[in-house]
């Protein structure tokens, strides 16, 4: 292959016009980029314009010493060639989907009288249903889990099943009927099969109406053993539900969104069969050249689909962003599959949450995977330099309390080092013996418990100590640290300001009159603002756990709006309060009587600190 600069003038003028496909190759032969075109000249002098072009493609540009095309009947047939040469080529210039792993069903055998579930991957030879496909094998164990928690039906191998003499340990820990020595009848095993089809098809709903009748009769024939049960089975899937953030049971949607951050693009996929979400998967696609979250989804999509794993297609798929080639990737489906396919931008509703979620599981996915402990280390060292500490700090350690008008006071403490939140070292501390909602007298007693240990060797002394709180909890920690004869620790101070913004905060350096301000960019205080809501959030769980073992009335009493009658409905409806404290405010708002706006007020009450 000759080493002379490509002549872009030369070729651009002998190039078509038409639909086709492009491939660019270096000195060596070797291929680097595969695209695809509508106008094959437009596209490819796209590329050879003197300006505009970003960092890397202009670096893709500078290796191209040869350009080969394909003309096609239109751009869709451009798009199936483009999407089969990158199957085969994996050319490194173009955005790779690594994972091609087909997708794992929930296999019911036809074995009667007493059927087996289990997970499936790979052809469907064997006689039974297969419910799926789920986007993992711990999608599935999950989801067999529950089933078998809740309804009991067997999940061990035929050939083990047929030689059993007495019951395994799946019997003795009420994981299983033991149908393998007769111990449910046909009809009883029959049922619960049935049970586990209907959650399997996504028909939850339904499901537990007709359950919660059958707690009701059972209840009703003093069959308190069986109503228990029923309880059981209605609270493992109102919990499902509440997870699964659904409101209906129609519906076969795949959502995807697409994140890109410098560094890197993540693609969340959520599957939706009957409209239950069965799960969910990060794609992290390997992205040379800048693109925008629409650029990504337009070469994810042909790939995931088109690109030979065995993945189930749905009639709709809602995405994150737009592109002018999704109705070209929609007609090569079509063509491909043999039936239409939609895809859907503007949503409302539950689609609209379920589009919300990819896109916010997105972004995390891809916040987690740029984050590591260079990023990490390097926050220490900015803390270190705003501070102006001689050495690097290793360990900070946060104190914050939390109760509710003085009630079941709790403190937290969490313990943040290089490699980041050291929870083995967390605690929280029951805070007895002072005044009703005295915060200062609360952090006084958790520190001088803290630092007495520490101070007589028992665990790490730490470099930083921060107080979440202004002068007042400041002054306090500065006394603990007097009293003790702790001298050689940093103490800083985090209030929240007057408009109470994260970013905004106003830090004390080791003396009330030492006001430190950093700015909202500052990678120092981004640790600060961690570790305080850390500390925050930890605190706030501990009290909530103290508050509902000394509380002995039920939360539901004392709000407007709730009386007998609808807290009857309320417990009957989520079957206790276990599983009420566990809804969300749209699952609330199902109860009949319940309109949104209480339903608002009944979740603020059950979950205020």
């Amino acid at each position: 292959m000759t080493t002379i600069p490509f002549d872009a003038t030369a070729f651009l003028k002998a190039v078509t016009s038409k639909p086709g496909v492009y491939r660019m190759f270096d000195a060596d032969g070797q291929l680097l980029y595969v695209g695809k075109a509508k106008n094959l000249r437009k596209r490819l002098s796209s590329y050879f314009r003197k300006t505009g072009l970003s960092p890397k493609t202009a670096a893709l540009v500078t290796r191209v010493r040869h350009i080969d095309t394909t003309i096609t009947a239109n751009e869709t047939e451009a798009l199936l060639f483009e999407q089969s040469l990158i199957k085969t080529a994996r050319p490194p210039y173009n955005i790779l989907l690594r994972d091609d792993k087909s997708y794992p069903y929930v296999y019911l055998s036809s074995q009667a009288p007493y059927p087996r579930l289990g997970l499936h991957r790979g052809a469907k030879k064997a006689k039974g249903r297969y419910f799926g496909p789920y986007p993992s094998a711990g999608a599935i164990r999950e989801s067999l889990g529950l089933l078998q928690k809740t309804f009991k039906v067997r999940q061990c191998e035929d050939s083990y099943f047929r030689n059993r003499l007495r019951p395994c340990l799946q019997y003795q820990i009420k994981r299983c009927k033991a149908p393998c020595v007769g111990f449910v009848s046909e009809e009883e095993y029959a049922e619960d099969v049935r049970h586990s089809v209907m959650f399997l098809e996504g028909r939850s709903s339904a499901l537990t109406d007709e359950l919660t009748r059958a707690m009701e009769a059972a209840a009703q024939n003093l069959e308190f053993e069986r109503a228990a049960e029923l309880r059981d089975q209605i609270g493992q899937l109102r919990r499902v539900q509440d997870q699964q953030n659904i409101d209906t049971e129609h519906g076969n949607v795949d959502v995807v969104a697409a994140a890109v951050m410098p560094g890197g693009a993540c693609v969340h996929v959520i599957m939706v069969r009957q409209g239950r979400v069965l799960g969910s998967r990060n794609h992290f696609p390997r992205v040379p050249i800048e693109q925008t979250p629409g650029e990504v989804l337009a070469a994810f999509l042909p790939q995931y689909y088109l690109g030979g794993a065995e993945r189930e297609l749905p009639g709709e798929i809602i995405v994150n962003a737009v592109h002018d080639d999704l109705p070209v990737i929609a007609d090569a489906l079509a063509q491909a599959r043999g039936f239409s396919v939609t895809f859907s931008h503007n949503v409302r509703g539950t689609r609209s949450r379920w589009q919300g979620m990819a896109v916010a599981n997105a972004e995390q996915a891809l916040v987690s995977m740029l984050s590591n402990r260079q990023n990490i280390q390097a926050r220490f060292e900015a803390l270190q330099e705003a501070l102006g500490l001689d050495e690097m700090p290793t360990r900070l350690e946060c104190y914050d309390i939390s109760h509710t008008s003085g009630e079941s006071t709790v403190a937290s403490c969490v313990v943040f080092g290089p490699e980041g939140p050291l929870k083995s070292d967390y605690r929280r501390y029951n805070i007895e013996d002072v005044t009703a909602g005295d915060d200062y007298a609360a952090m006084h007693q958790v520190l001088m418990r803290r630092f007495t240990r520490l101070k007589e060797g028992e665990g790490k002394m730490p470099d930083i100590l921060l107080v979440d709180g202004g002068k007042g909890q400041m002054k306090m920690a500065r006394e603990v640290l007097q009293e003790l004869a702790i001298h050689d620790l940093t103490l800083l101070g985090v209030a929240k300001g007057v408009t109470r913004k994260a970013g905004l905060e106003t830090l004390y350096l080791n003396d009330p009159h030492h006001e430190l301000v950093l700015p909202g960019h500052s990678p120092a205080l981004h640790l600060i603002q961690h570790i305080r809501d850390e500390a925050h959030r930890f605190a706030i769980t501990g009290h909530r756990q103290r508050r509902s073992k000394t509380r002995t009335t039920s939360p539901l009493e004392g709000i407007p709006g709730v009386g007998p009658t609808r807290r009857r409905e309320l417990l009957r409806h989520f079957a206790g309060l276990q599983e009420l404290m566990r809804a969300s405010e749209a699952e609330i708002a199902k109860v009949p009587g319940i309109s949104k706006k209480l339903a608002e007020q009944i979740y603020t009450a059950l979950h205020s600190d």
